[in-house]
């Protein structure tokens, strides 16, 4: 099972309400970049958002940057709105990418958690499933097929079109990211695309049952060959486990806050932290052996082939996102190579 890493950029609000740069944000992500690679993890994703708690709207030029600075880490995106996006155009943009890399670029495609890219780049709400479902089916088609005809609602007709420049290898992947909807997993499988579940919230032992539907699904439809999952949870490791526990918490609850008043979530407790987060059950906060034991359990229900940590939830300070991937590389791999076998 590879490990990686994921980050929308977060920045971190300081007590006048002033945020942290966005050119000291970009240029933090690159180092963790190049220091996830420096200790063997596997991948690196970067989100796209168009608020400003994240530094990070256009995915794509950070990661030609760090691609730049590295030579084996895969680099894509967590995740791509393309239901606001031009399939077209965000195809070539990460071949473009790909060729860059050698190879290492890859697209996360999915709605998104927020909906603040419909009224900016003006697609509507009322359309939100038929927008998803077009542009990721011509996406796909964009990796397999060249020249490519098709015809949709929502942009252009393309007739015998030539979309350069083609990916590096035989194809540009692309996966279909998802919070839990059993139709995406449905819809994945049916496409022949890789899988990401994206576990922000509860027990990831609840995703075994859609893992399953999306494997039934990618059979039915002949495409065994090409399943792929990848699971993600938030979390922080350090040496000792409260101290991971007792350095996320305050970044975990401000985004709750947010959350609270954005949805109408109800905000947790420090009590209700305290048991999300012991022997890392909802939240990966804890000591390298104490998330290896947590990935491994998980890795073994659900037979996942990646698992991505996002360590950096509303703006936990550098040092210790940069601490926490070293641990991750160091310590929480070696385990989970042992039991599942070592890819390299």
């Amino acid at each position: 099972m590879q490990l990686g890493v994921m980050s929308f950029g977060d920045r971190r609000s300081g007590a006048d309400g002033t945020w942290t740069p966005v050119a000291q944000s970009l240029k933090e992500q690159l180092e963790r970049i190049q220091l996830a690679e420096q200790v063997g993890l596997d991948f690196y994703g970067l989100g796209e958002h168009h608020i400003e708690s994240y530094a990070i709207s256009n995915p794509g030029t950070v990661l030609a940057a760090a691609s730049s600075v590295t030579e084996r880490i895969t680099l894509g995106t967590a995740v791509s709105v393309v239901s606001t996006d031009d399939p077209v155009r965000l195809f070539q943009q990460f071949t473009t990418l790909d060729q860059l890399s050698a190879g290492r670029a890859e697209i996360m495609a999915g709605r998104g958690s927020f909906t603040e890219s419909y009224p900016l780049f003006g697609a509507s709400l009322n359309d939100y499933e038929a927008l998803f479902d077009e542009k990721i089916q011509l996406l796909l088609r964009l990796s397999e097929e060249s020249p490519i005809t098709w015809s949709g609602r929502f942009r252009a007709a393309l007739d015998q079109a030539l979309v350069l420049p083609r990916p590096f290898g035989e194809r540009l992947s692309v996966s279909i990211g998802t919070g839990g909807n059993p139709q995406s997993s449905v819809r994945a499988g049916m496409l022949g695309a890789p899988v990401v579940y994206a576990v922000i919230g509860g027990q990831p032992e609840r995703f075994a049952p859609l893992v399953d539907l999306y494997r039934r699904a990618s059979e039915q439809a002949g495409n065994a060959a090409r399943q792929h999952v990848t699971m993600t949870a938030v979390g922080l490791i350090a040496d000792r486990s409260q101290d991971a526990k007792n350095t996320f918490y305050p970044y975990w609850n401000q985004v709750m806050e947010y959350g609270a008043q954005a949805r109408g979530w109800s905000v947790p407790s420090r009590v209700d932290y305290d048991h999300m987060t012991q022997g890392g059950d909802m939240i990966f906060a804890g000591s390298p052996d104490e998330i290896a034991a947590r990935l491994i359990s998980v890795g073994q229900l659900t037979k996942a082939d990646r698992y991505f940590l996002q360590m950096d939830w509303g703006g936990v300070p550098h040092g210790h996102v940069m601490k926490a991937i070293e641990l991750l590389g160091t310590r929480v791999k070696p385990q989970v190579d042992e039991a599942f076998g070592s890819r390299d």
